[in-house]
């Protein structure tokens, strides 16, 4: 992955006439855009639309049923394991879920000490340990800075447990732990979900400074800033989406689309 980056075009989509089917229909169908490398994508539409299985098909997590995407050089819907290698999630219930009891200093931990283990390559595990620890910190307080976590201003530092974060500063520290990887396209859930004007605001600025350092950025919301590609997602024509979704957020910045996410992962088992 380390060097994905210097292939030209890294990190570009084009998506012409993408859809996914599962068990209980079509969760979107017709959905064509493309955009450059690093640019800032919001995946738009109210609940229930397909949103999230639009985002996690773009990322790898899901395999779609019609048409076709080539994602930082991969095509889809082939090669699922070669585009999760090269990107991301961040903030997607039941997938990149925080731990409440966990501190944030610990999760930026383990999250550098996994990428070492199965995200970097055989030479790099065989460098002296303080290389390696060097590395992870330099891995760790560039992420910190592209997501905007400034653990200073956290109420206890790097020691704040994570059930004590805003939401804002939980999609941040969410994000954050997603570039530790340093992937090529970072797939982001709900960005806009319960914020404030003043908090959305932030988010967006945080999504722009994680494409202005290259990652190309699919952010799920509702409502999208004037400077984002704007991809509309609405449920197919023929076969809507007709189930209630239950909001069980939590101060943490969990997912509340929990049907959709769900509805997700039975499409993708059953595609």
């Amino acid at each position: 992955m380390e060097g994905a980056r210097d292939v030209e075009g890294a990190g570009g989509i084009e998506v012409r006439g993408l859809g996914l089917k599962g068990p209980r229909g079509w969760a979107f169908r017709d959905v064509s855009f493309t955009a450059p490398p690093g640019g800032l994508v919001a995946l738009e539409g109210p609940s229930g639309t397909g949103r999230t299985s639009l985002l996690l098909a773009l990322t790898g997590r899901m395999k779609t049923a019609e048409g076709t995407a080539t994602v930082a050089g991969i095509r889809l819907p082939g090669h699922l394991a070669a585009l999760r290698r090269i990107s991301a999630l961040a903030h997607v219930q039941g997938v990149t879920d925080l731990e409440p009891a966990l501190t944030v200093g610990e999760h930026l931990h383990e999250r550098a000490l996994l990428q070492r283990r199965f995200g970097g390559s055989l030479r790099g595990l065989l460098r002296p340990r303080a290389e390696r620890a060097s590395e992870a910190r330099r891995r760790i307080d560039t992420a910190l800075a592209t997501a905007g976590l400034d653990l200073a201003a956290l109420p206890k530092g790097a020691r704040t447990a994570v059930r004590d974060l805003e939401r804002l500063e939980a999609l941040r520290l969410s994000v954050a732990l997603a570039l530790i990887g340093r992937p090529l396209v970072l797939g982001v859930d709900d960005t806009d979900l319960k914020l404030p004007d003043a908090g959305r605001a932030d988010a967006w600025a945080a999504l722009r400074s994680v494409a202005a350092s290259g990652t190309t950025v699919l952010a799920v919301c509702s409502d999208a800033p004037g400077d984002a590609l704007r991809v509309p997602v609405r449920a197919a024509a023929d076969e809507p989406h007709t189930g209630t979704h239950t909001d069980t957020g939590t101060d943490t910045g969990a997912h509340t689309d929990t049907k959709e996410t769900g509805d997700a992962f039975a499409e993708a088992r059953g595609a």
